[in-house]
């Protein structure tokens, strides 16, 4: 058991900050949250004066397992491995204590986390990305047959682009991903910034299609989440069942209307196209006329979405070898609709989105992720941006940082 005193409580519901509690955990769980003057013999109490205690952070759209973007045919898997390790413990060492990884690992990983052989962020796969054929993740080359290389599926590791056409093929590659230990489905049903055999404009996958991933995830309790730059898509998309829509760049205030309307989430990712914008070498040369208009597209989302009414989750999209900033979203984001519906955004509704109600809020039994920072992040909401200073990270009831 143990109990947390001294630090002032934002507990993620969009409450304002509370002073002069103390947070009780037990066995993984938050068993009481009580004035601090109240004393308990057998409980560990850690000392959090002067901090600001919150709920763990959490990503929806994270790629933990694309750490080669250039020259992953001359990487040797143990490398990507080692990588993808690296940046688990980044991920937890910056306060998100989960993510929903949007097509780059598999289960095999979510397994290594969830047994404690490596530190990271509690891993909600997705499996592959499914695309069409020269789509959105389709990563073979033009006029050959296969991928010239082997990282863009190995079971159990990486599962990155698997293209598939008709609802049949569809129907078996989602099964195979629940095989692999997908807790939902990820399409790609519009082109993407890095694409190379499609335009942001194109729409993918036809309704059928869709419908059928949309049904498998139904049959097992989960849903399907679409990578969707344009309206087209986004509407299509909701005419087969998608409940997820990932960035949104072009979301007008109509299909805004008619998410909020059939229940849809939205969940932006404007770190990416802020690093994308600020490196120029992260993008193909030859693509990188689109990445001029992804920020302000998503900014527009975001303010529509907030105007919309629209639920609206946090995700940062990082690729790369050494995935740091993920919590810029947060600053972004409180950049455009303020600093509590940033937070909230990233915490309790990032876990309804998830499907998990014991996530997202410091509320008597849910589970125990917390974080602890240094300042006051309603009026600071950047420092969440910073892993300097988040303090303490505790995860599931175990301290996993303590910088005090």
């Amino acid at each position: 058991m143990m109990r947390l005193l001294g630090a002032s409580l934002l507990d993620g519901t969009g409450a304002e900050l509370r002073t002069g509690v103390a947070v009780e955990i037990d066995d993984r769980t938050i068993r009481s949250i009580e004035s601090d003057g109240s004393t308990r013999s057998d409980a560990t109490t850690l000392d959090l004066g002067g901090l600001t205690l919150m709920p763990g952070l959490i990503d929806a759209h994270a790629h933990h397992g694309i750490v080669e973007v250039h020259d992953a045919d001359r990487t040797p898997l143990a490398v990507i491995a080692a990588r993808v390790v690296a940046n688990l413990a980044r991920t937890l060492d910056a306060g998100f204590t989960t993510t929903r990884e949007m097509g780059g690992l598999d289960g095999g990983f979510a397994a290594a986390v969830a047994s404690g052989l490596v530190p990271g962020p509690r891993l909600l796969p997705s499996g592959p990305l499914l695309c069409t054929t020269a789509g959105h993740g389709d990563l073979s080359p033009a006029f050959l047959p296969h991928p010239t290389h082997s990282h863009d599926r190995v079971p159990g590791l990486v599962q990155n682009g698997h293209p598939v056409d008709g609802p049949d093929a569809m129907r078996q590659a989602a099964r195979n991903a629940f095989r692999h230990g997908a807790t939902q489905l990820k399409l790609c049903i519009s082109g993407g910034v890095v694409s190379h055999t499609d335009r942001m404009e194109d729409v993918q996958f036809s309704v059928e299609e869709m419908r059928a991933a949309v049904e498998e995830a139904r049959d097992r309790q989960t849903y399907v989440a679409a990578h969707a730059h344009n309206v087209a898509a986004i509407r299509r998309g909701l005419e087969a069942g998608v409940h997820s829509f990932e960035h949104g760049t072009f979301l007008d205030a109509e299909t805004a209307a008619l998410m909020a309307e059939c229940g849809a989430v939205l969940v932006p990712t404007l770190t990416i196209a802020r690093l994308w914008m600020n490196d120029a070498s992260a993008v193909p040369p030859e693509r990188r006329d689109r990445v001029a208009s992804l920020e302000s597209g998503m900014s527009n989302a975001v303010r529509l979405a907030k105007e919309f009414g629209l639920t609206m989750g946090s995700g940062s999209d990082l690729i790369g070898p050494e995935q740091t900033g993920r919590g810029m979203e947060i600053g972004l984001k409180a950049d455009l609709i303020g600093a509590m519906d940033a937070i909230v955004s990233a915490t309790a509704v990032n876990a309804r989105i998830l499907r998990r109600p014991d996530l997202g809020t410091v509320e008597v039994g849910k589970r125990a992720d917390l974080i602890a920072v240094d300042g006051d992040p309603l009026a600071e909401p950047w420092l969440l941006a910073d892993p300097e200073r988040v303090v303490v990270v505790i995860q599931d009831g175990r301290v996993v940082k303590d910088r005090r």
